[in-house]
């Protein structure tokens, strides 16, 4: 494990060098990135516009909401996303094999090859977020919901790297995946909404089958104490399951690789 530590350090620390090397593009990075945050919200103030709540969740509470969907979508863009175009354009050329001759697990070299450092703006706009949110509520979170909001955040992104890991596998035997990532980042942008304003089928959707509620309404839920310990047993097993499940298939694509170069 700690070797594994040491490569993520490692491949950090060659991303943040790599991106200060250009500094005025860092920052201009970091502006688009508040720019896209501030397009996000938009909907939300025209939502919550000329009412006080939209399925039982107010203005405050959908605020939090949106600000985990731009945490876990920091992570994405910043790790999991350009990690994952780098492994598709390896496999395509062939240079996937000299990632299977490391002595270190394939799986983990492959989801810290690339970063994004920028994308520590969309954390930092979603913590920000949070704070503003419970102002409006006029109190703090209990310490034991910080720390429930907090483990259900990794859970989310735990259950958005082994959805994403799943289209990497894909990716050994479909080359051209470019349709089934954009359809997923559309579908990912469902996650900004609280689950529970969509009809009961596509809740069932977006819990059983495509876990959005898992990355951001849950999460929501227990920073605002309204998620049960079953609840929060289930979001965090699911998760659990979701990413052994995605390793079994990795796995298994690798055992069907053959080389591009050979």
């Amino acid at each position: 494990m700690l070797r594994y530590l040491k490569l993520l350090a490692v491949q950090m620390r060659i991303s943040v060098a790599s991106g200060m090397a250009y500094r005025a593009d860092f920052l201009i990075e970091g502006v688009t990135s508040l720019a896209w945050m501030a397009l996000t919200l938009l909907p939300y103030y025209v939502l919550f516009a000329d009412r006080a709540s939209v399925a039982d969740w107010d203005a405050a509470s959908g605020l939090i909401v949106i600000a985990y969907f731009l945490g876990i979508r920091g992570v994405l863009e910043g790790v999991v996303s350009p990690s994952f175009v780098d492994l598709v354009e390896r496999i395509r050329s062939g240079a996937f094999d000299y990632v299977l001759l490391k002595p270190v697990d394939a799986q983990a070299i492959v989801s810290a090859s690339r970063f994004e450092p920028w994308k520590i703006f969309d954390l930092l706009g979603a913590i920000a977020l949070i704070i503003y949110a419970f102002a409006k509520k006029g109190h703090a979170p209990a310490g034991v919901d910080i720390v429930l909001g907090i483990l259900l955040f990794v859970a989310g992104v735990l259950a958005m790297y082994a959805l994403w890991m799943l289209c990497a596998a894909a990716s050994f035997w479909v080359v051209r995946l470019d349709n089934l990532t954009y359809l997923l980042g559309a579908i990912f942008d469902t996650g900004r909404w609280p689950v529970h304003v969509f009809p009961r089928a596509w809740r069932l959707v977006f819990t059983f089958v495509i876990p959005i509620a898992v990355m951001t309404t849950y999460p929501a839920m227990a920073l605002l104490g309204l998620l049960d310990a079953k609840a929060t047993l289930a979001t965090i097993g699911g998760a659990l399951a979701l990413l052994v499940i995605s390793r079994l298939i990795w796995r298994a694509a690798i055992r069907s690789y053959t080389s591009a170069s050979s």
